[in-house]
């Protein structure tokens, strides 16, 4: 058998690709967790096993199975069982409460609710009583059993919806977004071919495998054969070990994990944090051109970023054999089959790893366009190369005296800045101005105090429009974000400032 990663990524199904790869490389690690390894041919074995004790359970094909469990060998394990079996597969991120969690199983009509009983000291076997679930069963340690003889034939079509994820809630309830297993595997084959790795890499996954990173970074590792460290909980310095233990060379995730390790790089700068690195990569959230550069500086590795949302887990990426700039300043160009248009400067997008909308047919019609492309919020513009540039969000735009400024311009600038470790530029409600621009920023460790006018002149010097400069600072021990991806999460912050007058 002689496939390539192209070839794979021809599968029609999550378990088609899953067989393929079992085929070729039965002995080859996937997973790995602290001292546990898991190989292709494992995967598939124990996949097939746990598939027959949910068929047991009475889960069908086009059954709704929530699931809410950490970063663990055993919910990779499940989530293919599942694929198997053809069912709906409802993830919901672990850091969710009563609100989200029951609103997700409300919305998805989940039959089924995995959980992992009390981890990190929450009952979330209580949590799904108390919220009524159905068809609640424990899934840590222990997965259902039963014989692979008595399953039903494995789906054959990738085309139909089998996955409902979430977008993030902010302040309004989260959206259910409808995947397939064909768009899916688009996305995860985008991220594959454009970090040009190979069967001798060891990937990582800091995030939680319940985000639409998780089915992402999998295909990854089916394309390629190669296997990734799994981290239950992240955190630096402690995770330090297990990248090294296992002689990670790709880490990453989105723009605040690049800054966490450059911090402890800074620690010692005379020797690598993890000796093997030779690649950081990610998504999720914008990338200053500094971020970058400090990066390959002082950690003497490699970093692409790409662009990616929830509703297209891959839309762009950056490929180490990009120019410096193109990497520093721009998200990478879309694979073959990603339509982009950039529309009164919004990014629209078509293509395979698009969703299929939403579950609220109003909010499909809302975010699609009369020729089929999703709008996405984003504004942006597209290089002669095909390199997408964004430059920040419609919401983000802040109209100030009917002024356009935009907030990632401001960002981006502020974060070459030494006595700032991040930065979020949002519009506050001004009576005079109609917004007023206010950076909120997080200060790093023995950095002299920051005051506005000393930021006002630094930004003037880089050239700055005067009808940009902010006129409100706010300094923070640490800018709020979620427990995904880490994201700055500016409606907390337009909520705790906006009653401010300065």
């Amino acid at each position: 058998m002689n496939e390539t990663p192209h070839s794979l990524s021809s599968s029609r199904t999550l378990w088609e690709l899953v067989a393929r790869r079992a085929d070729l490389t039965p002995d080859r690690p996937v997973l790995l967790q602290d001292d546990r390894s898991l190989s292709f041919g494992e995967l598939r074995a124990r996949a097939e096993r746990v598939a027959a004790g949910l068929y047991d359970m009475g889960v069908r094909p086009g059954t709704v199975v929530a699931w809410q469990l950490p970063t663990r060998i055993e919910t990779a394990v499940l989530s293919f069982a599942l694929a198997r079996l053809g069912a709906v597969q409802s993830p919901v991120i672990p850091f969710y409460r009563d609100r989200e969690v029951g609103f997700a199983l409300r919305e998805s009509k989940a039959e089924y609710f995995a959980v992992p009983g009390e981890w990190h000291g929450f009952d979330y076997t209580g949590m799904a009583r108390r919220l009524g679930a159905k068809g609640v069963f424990e899934a840590y340690d222990r997965l259902p059993d039963g014989d692979p003889g008595l399953l039903p034939a494995p789906p054959s079509s990738g085309t139909s919806v089998r996955w409902i994820y979430w977008t993030s809630g902010t302040t309004s309830d989260p959206k259910g977004v409808l995947h397939t297993d064909r768009s899916l595997i688009a996305g995860g084959s985008c991220l594959a071919h454009a970090l040009r790795l190979s069967p001798a890499d060891v990937g990582s996954m800091a995030f939680p495998y319940a985000h639409i990173a998780g089915p992402d970074y999998t295909v990854m590792l089916l394309l390629y054969g190669f296997p990734a460290v799994m981290f239950e909980q992240f955190a630096l310095p402690d995770a330090l070990e297990g990248y090294r233990r296992h002689g990670v060379t790709v880490a990453g995730g989105s723009t605040a994990f690049y800054s966490m390790f450059l911090a402890e790089q800074r620690k010692r700068p005379e020797a690598k944090v993890i000796p093997t690195l030779r690649l950081l990569a990610g998504g999720g959230a914008p990338k200053p051109p500094e971020v970058y550069h400090a990066v390959v500086r002082e950690m003497g590795v490699q970093l692409t970023h790409g662009y990616g949302m929830t509703e297209v887990p891959m839309i762009t990426m950056g490929s180490p054999d990009d120019t410096v700039e193109n990497l520093a300043t721009t998200e990478g160009r879309p694979p073959e089959g990603m339509e982009i248009r950039i529309i009164d400067g919004e990014v629209r997008l078509r293509g395979e790893a698009v969703c299929q909308g939403y579950l609220d047919p109003g909010q499909t019609a809302e975010a699609f366009d009369a020729d089929g492309f999703l709008r996405t919020g984003d504004l942006g513009m597209l290089r002669d190369s095909g390199h997408l540039v964004l430059t920040g969000r419609l919401k983000d735009v802040i109209i100030r005296k009917g002024e356009n400024v935009s907030a990632k311009e401001i960002e981006d600038l502020l974060a070459a800045h030494p006595a700032v470790g991040d930065v979020a530029v949002i519009g506050l409600p001004d009576e005079e101005r109609g917004e007023r621009v206010c950076a909120v920023v997080e200060q790093p460790a023995g950095a002299e105090e920051l005051t506005l006018a000393a930021m006002t002149s630094y930004l003037r010097a880089e050239g700055l429009s005067v009808h940009k400069l902010p006129e409100q600072l706010e300094v923070v021990d640490a800018l709020p974000r979620n427990e995904t991806l880490r994201k700055v999460l500016k409606y907390k912050l337009r909520e705790r400032y906006s009653g401010t007058v300065k």
